[in-house]
């Protein structure tokens, strides 16, 4: 199997290389911690939590790609799950992980309970998520529809709305300068847009712009307590 940029490995949905980028910014991979990643896909980011001997765990909703992961990575300490409830007692982690999730996540509260209860106090949830705008522009383009994407899309927020929706249930965000604009990023927009996406990247680098208008949001958020 290769990868969607050609290479050898296990099918990338989301941009690994700016994703660890991200993890490093926080600096929250410190000894000792406990990790959960939610929505872990083909096993990728846990396999190199799992190599720089971090405590870590993740869940999946799909179970074809938690046999990809055993695949390619081995007996992965994976759970599947059915929905937003995380099978773990209260305050089992330091660090709870998610990457290309929170927008496919019909009921967004729900789901941030449920991390703000498996969060230790003080613990941190590292969100990386499409933008709200720039998404809409992006897939409306690339399904030729208004409104066939977006049921997988469901939770689509501006930066406003997620820091808003974050301390609602106890979290005081951070958002991260994170460059994406790399080889997965051009060739994910060669095949879904042609030549012409590829020319406005060149034109218009989304890295250059202010945080709040970027095509991807990468926040810190840290928990207070319990809403």
């Amino acid at each position: 199997m290769t990868t969607r940029n050609g290479s050898a490995g296990p099918q990338q949905f989301g941009n690994a290389e700016a994703n660890q980028r991200f993890l490093d910014a926080t600096g929250a991979l410190t000894a000792g911690v406990d990790v959960l990643e939610i929505g872990t896909g083909t096993g990728g980011m846990l396999h190199a939590l799992l190599q720089r001997g971090v405590r870590a765990q993740g869940v999946e909703i799909n179970e074809a790609l938690i046999a990809e992961s055993r695949r390619w990575f081995g007996d992965l300490p994976i759970v599947r799950v059915t929905g937003v409830s995380l099978p773990f007692p209260d305050a089992s982690f330091d660090l709870v992980l998610s990457f290309d999730v929170f927008e496919h996540i019909r009921d967004s509260d729900a789901h941030l309970r449920e991390v703000a209860r498996v969060l230790r106090p003080g613990g941190r949830y590292l969100v990386q998520t499409p933008s709200k705008w720039p998404n809409t522009v992006f897939e409306t383009i690339r399904w030729k529809s208004v409104t066939r994407w977006r049921d997988d899309h469901c939770a689509l927020h501006t930066p406003g709305q997620l820091r808003r929706r974050l301390e609602a249930h106890g979290f005081r965000a951070r958002f991260f300068d994170v460059p994406v604009v790399n080889e997965f990023f051009r060739e994910k927009v060669r095949r879904h847009l042609g030549w012409p996406g590829v020319l406005l990247v060149s034109l218009a680098n989304p890295d250059r712009l202010p945080v709040g208008w970027r095509t991807n949001l990468y926040v810190e958020a840290t928990r207070r307590g319990q809403p």
